[in-house]
């Protein structure tokens, strides 16, 4: 399990903006919330077993058979399902896109015993052996992986998982849902909670070829997702609620924001396709920056030492409204104009 994540709002009581997570802070999900509220007898039952009627659902806004969907508790669930279910059917290794990535890929693949692949056939492994990850865009960097770079994946490695948990927040043209159940080894997974701004409600869902979603449903918990989450994603499918303001705008405020921020000496802002960066302070720590905004500035950032590849310079900022912007941008201008703050 990751150890040092965003959203970590529990040391941080008095926040006023959180900038840690990749969730867009002002979606206005006051129509959920209000039908939930009509349906909260539903937590005095059981959910369904598997939540069949959330993956009809979803097969029927998407355009797909119900049996290339397997609905999770969160896309992290799906992570450790996959992981845990390629390790019994044989699989021995896995190989990770990029780095820095997601680290539950390889906390779910060493948790499952598999060990990861050197990149070439001297252990005797093939890459059409090994199970591939890749998150696309890519957390925590803004990366995107093209369509015609995931085909080239898919036609090495044995199984490919893609995670497009962040792909409604980007302009750049990702696998659709049909693509994925059409081939013969990719596994998509899929984010309800970064679309629609309920990450304490875990619902996400893999789409993939049938043979592959029967291997999954084999090794799935029973109950594994709550009736409210059941809820939630049949409505979101039928009601589609926006999580976030227009994407257009969105992505140039992240840019507008990038830019301010690079314009602060000792500050260093990496590109991304997506609403959130990287970003590097050269005078101390992440660790430190973090704890002088939250505890002068009530604001919270990621920090993002602990990615493999990074440094304790790092950090990870997620867009919010231009005014949130601008007070994370002076704030941080204060700390690297103020020495005597370190």
């Amino acid at each position: 399990m990751i150890h040092g994540h965003g959203d970590d709002l529990f040391n941080y009581p008095e926040i006023r903006c959180n900038f840690s997570s990749n969730i867009y802070a002002h979606s206005d999900m006051t129509a959920l919330k209000t039908h939930l509220c009509r349906h909260i007898h539903l937590i005095g039952n059981y959910p369904e077993p598997s939540p069949r009627s959330l993956e009809m659902a979803i097969a029927n806004k998407y355009g797909v058979s119900a049996e290339n969907i397997l609905v999770t508790n969160g896309a992290t669930d799906a992570i450790y399902l996959i992981a845990q279910t390629f390790a019994r059917k044989g699989s021995t290794h896995f190989s990770i896109g990029e780095w820095p990535t997601f680290c539950e890929y390889e906390d779910a693949c060493r948790m499952a015993g598999l060990t990861r692949w050197s990149g070439g056939e001297e252990d005797g492994v093939p890459a059409s052996a090994v199970l591939r990850w890749v998150c696309n865009p890519n957390n925590p960097t803004g990366d995107v992986y093209t369509r015609e770079e995931v085909e080239k994946l898919a036609q090495r490695y044995g199984i490919i998982v893609i995670d497009q948990s962040y792909e409604d927040f980007t302009l750049a043209p990702m696998m659709t849902h049909q693509e994925a159940a059409d081939s013969s080894n990719i596994i998509q997974i899929h984010s309800l909670t970064k679309k629609y701004a309920i990450p304490g409600l875990r619902v996400g869902y893999i789409v993939a070829p049938r043979h592959l979603i029967h291997l999954l449903r084999e090794n799935i918990r029973p109950w594994s997702v709550n009736t409210l989450a059941i809820e939630a994603g049949k409505w979101l499918m039928e009601n589609d609620a926006s999580g976030c303001p227009s994407l257009s705008a969105y992505l140039g405020e992240t840019k507008r924001l990038g830019r301010m921020l690079s314009q602060i000496p000792g500050i260093i802002v990496h590109p991304t396709h997506t609403h959130f960066f990287l970003a590097e302070t050269e005078k101390g720590t992440a660790a430190l920056l973090k704890d002088y905004l939250a505890k002068n500035h009530h604001l919270l950032i990621r920090d993002a030492s602990n990615f493999q590849g990074l440094t304790p310079r790092h950090f990870r900022v997620s867009t919010q409204s231009s005014e949130e912007n601008d007070w994370l941008v002076a704030a941080i201008r204060e700390y690297e104009e103020d020495d005597g703050q370190r």
